[in-house]
C-alpha cells in the first residue's frame, strides 16, 4: 500500500467516523427532543385533565344549587298555594262565628245553634290541621304584627293598662309563623 492509498483509507475511516458520530449525535439529539416533547405532552394532558376535572367539580356545585334552588322555590309556591286556599275559607269561619252569636240570645234557635257549633268546631279542627291559629285574645298587649287597631277608647276599669286588647271586632289568623289576616280590635287608650 502506497502513501496515496493509506491517505486515501485513512481520510475515509475519518469520513465514515464523522459520518457515524453526526448519525450518533442526531439520533441522540432527537430522542431527548421526543423525551421532552413526550413529558411536555403527558403534563399538557395532565393540566387539560385537571381543568376538566374542575369544570365537572363546577358543573356537579351548579347542580346541586340549582336542586336546592328549585326544591326551595317548590315549597315556597306550595306553601303559598296552602296560604291562598287557607285564606279563601277564613270568611266562612267568622260566618259561622257570627251566626253563632246571633243565635245565642234566641231560644227557639237553641237546636240550630248546637248544629252550628259542632260545624264550626269540625271546621276549626280542618284550619288547626293545616296550622292555621284563631287570633282571638283580648286582655293582651297590642301587637302590631298580629292586631288592626280599628278604635283606641279608654279602659273600662283602671286596672287596664294602655295599649291593651279590649275587644275583638273581627278574628285574625295566623299560620305558622306568618299572619294570614291581622285581628281588627279595639285598644285601651
Amino acid at each position: 500500500m502506497n502513501n496515496e492509498e493509506i491517505t486515501r483509507e485513512t481520510e475515509e475511516t475519518i469520513n465514515s467516523s464523522e459520518q457515524t458520530a453526526d448519525q450518533v449525535t442526531d439520533s441522540e439529539v432527537e430522542e431527548p427532543a421526543a423525551e421532552v416533547t413526550a413529558e411536555e405532552r403527558v403534563r399538557q394532558l395532565e393540566e387539560e385533565m385537571e381543568k376538566l376535572k374542575d369544570a365537572q367539580l363546577r358543573k356537579a356545585a351548579d347542580l346541586e344549587n340549582m336542586r336546592k334552588r328549585l326544591n326551595r322555590e317548590r315549597d315556597l309556591i306550595y306553601q303559598m298555594a296552602r296560604e291562598s286556599a287557607v285564606e279563601a275559607f277564613l270568611p266562612v269561619s267568622d260566618d259561622l262565628t257570627r251566626t253563632m252569636k246571633a243565635m245565642e240570645d234566641d231560644p227557639k234557635a237553641a237546636s240550630y245553634l248546637d248544629g252550628i257549633k259542632l260545624l264550626s268546631d269540625k271546621f276549626d279542627g280542618v284550619l288547626s290541621r293545616y296550622g292555621v291559629e284563631r287570633i282571638d285574645q283580648e286582655g293582651v298587649p297590642f301587637d302590631v304584627n298580629i292586631h288592626d287597631a280599628m278604635l283606641i277608647q279608654k279602659a273600662p276599669d283602671e286596672d287596664t293598662d294602655s295599649g291593651v286588647v279590649l275587644q275583638i271586632v273581627e278574628n285574625g289568623y295566623k299560620m305558622g309563623e306568618k299572619t294570614l289576616r291581622h285581628a281588627k280590635v279595639i285598644v285601651s287608650e
